[in-house]
């Protein structure tokens, strides 16, 4: 099946008037971090050789995060006619990058790496579902269903090849889980703080913390339990526990009540 273009949203249903400013934030950054999955895809090359099957789902899978990219910049300069996408998107790469020459995967083995992409695909696909259900932009809200349809796919091209490793590499049900969430935790490091900033930090210096908890504040309250539950059951299956288990419920209602309990306090702070 044809993958969706940017001709397939309804631009010309754009509502001004229906911009929530926080989320306007919050996909500028999204803009930077999938834009940038080009050379995400030259890294899995590189730590995969000889797996032309994997090589070639890679880079299908980084021209689609590529145009994700590019629909939500361009929805932000619709958004900000002030906003330049391609100036900030500059200001990214020149303070974050990817370690592109890696022949080793960063997480120690292959099956690790695919157990990390599964929770990044796991989690992007919950986030975008739940920015598409707290729009009530109409373009923004097909833009969000679109890509979270992606992300849930992704995920699953992820989870296939993972298979394989698995087989070959045999990785402790303990070493999954703790690449799981290791990745999880990861979602406050500088990838999305630096986005954030390089996207909304006009003429600031840059500080970790204080940009990432300027992401999640405004991130985090679009999210509802049943979004939740469904991004930690993936996470779950991935790392080779059931998805529906005792665990994963108890995992599900901890991470929500830590987003709850983050973004409240985070908006206290701010008030």
């Amino acid at each position: 099946m044809k993958h969706w273009t940017a001709d397939d949203i309804p631009w010309d249903r754009f509502d001004p008037a229906r911009v929530d400013p926080d989320i306007l934030k919050v996909i500028k950054a999204a803009a930077m971090v999938e834009k940038n999955s080009g050379d995400y895809a030259t890294y899995l090359k590189n730590v995969f050789p000889g797996d032309a099957d994997f090589a070639a789902a890679a880079e299908v899978w980084a021209i689609e995060e590529v145009q994700h990219g590019d629909v939500l910049g361009r929805w932000a300069e619709l958004a900000d006619p002030e906003f330049n996408f391609i100036a900030r998107f500059g200001v990214f790469q020149e303070g974050y990058s990817i370690p592109v020459s890696a022949s080793e995967s960063v997480r120690g083995s292959r099956a690790s790496e695919l157990v990390a992409r599964c929770v990044v695909e796991a989690g992007t696909s919950s986030y975008y579902t739940s920015l598409a259900r707290a729009t009530d932009e109409p373009a923004l809200k097909a833009i969000c269903f679109k890509i979270a349809s992606d992300e849930f796919r992704h995920y699953k091209l992820f989870y296939t090849h993972l298979q394989k490793y698995l087989a070959q590499e045999r990785p402790s049900t303990l070493a999954k889980l703790r690449v799981a969430f290791g990745r999880i935790l990861e979602s406050d490091d500088d990838e999305l703080a630096y986005a954030y900033f390089a996207a909304n930090g006009d003429g600031e210096t840059y500080d970790r913390r204080r940009f990432a908890d300027a992401y999640a504040a405004r991130a985090y309250r679009n999210y509802r339990p049943a979004i939740v539950e469904r991004g930690i059951a993936m996470v779950f299956k991935a790392a080779g526990f059931n998805p529906q288990g005792r665990m994963a419920r108890l995992a599900s209602k901890a991470a929500w009540r830590f987003m709850d309990w983050r973004q409240k306090r985070l908006a206290q702070i701010a008030a």
